[in-house]
Formats: structure tokens, C-alpha cells, sequence
């Protein structure tokens, strides 16, 4: 496909997802701002107009543009790209959420966020309608999609979910028999927890993703289709909240490794109740953390 083709392809694809944005009946910008819209010449434009017209979705007569009717997914045009997979945007988008790069109740330009991303509109759109599962991201009324963003409410209902699912981690991986590969694996995560600690002067900031490897090993042994999904937006948020606050940091990661072997030792030694204890101190912990980093950015 020539990259001119390309290119009125995604205008065309674009324009379509603009127009989701509106209700029959409504007339669209002039040319100039439909250019600038789309980031493309007004001959693309008029070329784009004309294929609306011809598809029945717009009545074009002078500077008058009426849409006619919404987009429907047959209308769409192929576009040859080698978009980044699901997983990698799931990723991309909440780091970017998560560094408030933008406040809650912003509208979100899909055509500028598949820029951003990388991705064709019409994937951004099926991505950002997942995603809304999450209370991240909701529809407009009028169509088109705005940010709810990460509020205290949100951190407190999300800790509250994390500890029920980890909790009930704890006690199946308490139960689980001797051969079973996560307790070589918590072997090794209890030998790196202790070199971090002794280290714990210049390698404060490595535990962030340490976190996040024993929590996610916690989270592993647990098979469950609904778990999998919320662990995603769980396990960036934790791996974010040790990053928004720098104040006492090397304490506080060394006071979570504390906690963390606390965890590791009861299940080493098969005790549930300690296990379970252990992991309920820390995430009320981890709780207080997130919220005191909340605090740091006025969003509490």
C-alpha cells in the first residue's frame, strides 16, 4: 500500500472516529479546521469528505457538512501498520495516567492519543472501552471519551479489592503442597529481599519493582480469569505509589522489606494465620503509603 493511500486511510479512519463524537444531524468544522484536526492537508480532507458523502454518512454542499448518520465498524478502511500489542498499550496508557500527566475529567482526542500510542483510532477506541471495566475512563454523553483519572476514592477502593485477592493468595499458597515451583521461587525472592536490605543506603530505589516481582509471585498461584484482569491495574499502581513520594523513602522501603519477610517466613514455615496477618499488616501499610503519596499531589 503507497504511504499516500496510507495516510487518507488513517484521515479517513480518523474522521470517523470524530464523527462518532457527534449526533446525526450535526455539521462539522470548516476545512481548514478539520486540517488541523486531523494533522492532514484540506486536499486529504476534501478527499475524505467526498468518500463520507459517497458512503451516505454526510451531505456536503457548499460549507455546509450535515452528518447524515454515526459511523459503523463496516465503514472503516484498512490500514497496514504493525500496531503494538494490547498488553504494551494496557501499559503505555496507565503509565501515562499514573504520572498525572493529564487531570481527572479531561476529554481524551483519540485521534491525537493513537498518535501517542502508536495505534490506529478504531483500536484506541475498542482499548479505551476495555479499559472503562477499570473506572479509569468513561463515555461522554455526546459520545467520545473522558478521563475519570486516579482519585483517593479510587486508591482506597482498589486497596480494599487488592487486599481481599491477596489475602485469599496467601492462605491457597499456604496450602500448597512441597514440589509445587513457588517456594523455590520465594527462596529466591527472600535471598534478594535480604541483599537489598543490606544494601538498602544505595539500592533504595530498586524496590519498587522488587515489590512488584513478590507480589505478583503472591498473586501467581491463584487461577482465576477475574483476578488476572484487576491484577494488571493493581500491580502498576503499587509499582507507581513507591515512585510519587520521595520523602523517607529509604525508610519505607526498608520497613516493606521488613514486612515482606515477615510474609516469606510464616509461609516457609506453613503457617497460615501468621502468613495472612503478616500480608494484611503490610497492605494497610501499603495503603497508608499510597494515600500519604496521593497527599503529595493534591489529590487528596
Amino acid at each position: 500500500m503507497a504511504r499516500t493511500d496510507e495516510r487518507f486511510r488513517e484521515a479517513y479512519n480518523a474522521m470517523l472516529d470524530y464523527c462518532e463524537t457527534l449526533a446525526t444531524g450535526d455539521q462539522l468544522p470548516a476545512e481548514h479546521g478539520l486540517a488541523g484536526h486531523l494533522n492532514v492537508s484540506r486536499t486529504v480532507v476534501r478527499s475524505v469528505l467526498e468518500r463520507l458523502g459517497g458512503a451516505g454518512l454526510l451531505h456536503w454542499q457548499g460549507r455546509n457538512k450535515t452528518l447524515l448518520r454515526r459511523p459503523e465498524a463496516g465503514d472503516r478502511l484498512p490500514v497496514q501498520s504493525d500496531p503494538i500489542s494490547a498488553d504494551e498499550l494496557e501499559r503505555h496508557f496507565l503509565d501515562w495516567v499514573l504520572r498525572f500527566d493529564v487531570p481527572p475529567g479531561t476529554p481524551l482526542n483519540v485521534t491525537e492519543m493513537a498518535r501517542k500510542f502508536g495505534v490506529a483510532p478504531h483500536s484506541l477506541q475498542e482499548f479505551l472501552a476495555s479499559l472503562s471495566r477499570f473506572g479509569l475512563v468513561r463515555r461522554r454523553p455526546r459520545g467520545g471519551w473522558e478521563l475519570v483519572g486516579f482519585t483517593r476514592d479510587y486508591a482506597i477502593e482498589l486497596s480494599d479489592f487488592r487486599m481481599v485477592l491477596e489475602l485469599n493468595a496467601v492462605s491457597h499458597l499456604a496450602a500448597l503442597p512441597t514440589d509445587h515451583p513457588i517456594w523455590p521461587q520465594l527462596a529466591a525472592l527472600e535471598a534478594e529481599h535480604h541483599a537489598l536490605a543490606a544494601e538498602i543506603d544505595t539500592r533504595y530505589h530498586d524496590f519498587s519493582l522488587l515489590d512488584e516481582r513478590f507480589h505478583a509471585a503472591i498473586g501467581s498461584v491463584v487461577r482465576n480469569r477475574f483476578v488476572t484482569e484487576f491484577q494488571k491495574v493493581i500491580t502498576l499502581v503499587f509499582h507507581y505509589h513507591y515512585q510519587w513520594d520521595k520523602k523517607d523513602e529509604r525508610e519505607r522501603n526498608l520497613a516493606a522489606i521488613d514486612e515482606h519477610l515477615r510474609v516469606i517466613t510464616a509461609l516457609t514455615d506453613r503457617n497460615e494465620s501468621a502468613a495472612v496477618a503478616a500480608a494484611r499488616d503490610h497492605l494497610r501499610t501499603s495503603k497508608q503509603t499510597l494515600l500519604s503519596s496521593l497527599r503529595n499531589h493534591a489529590l487528596v
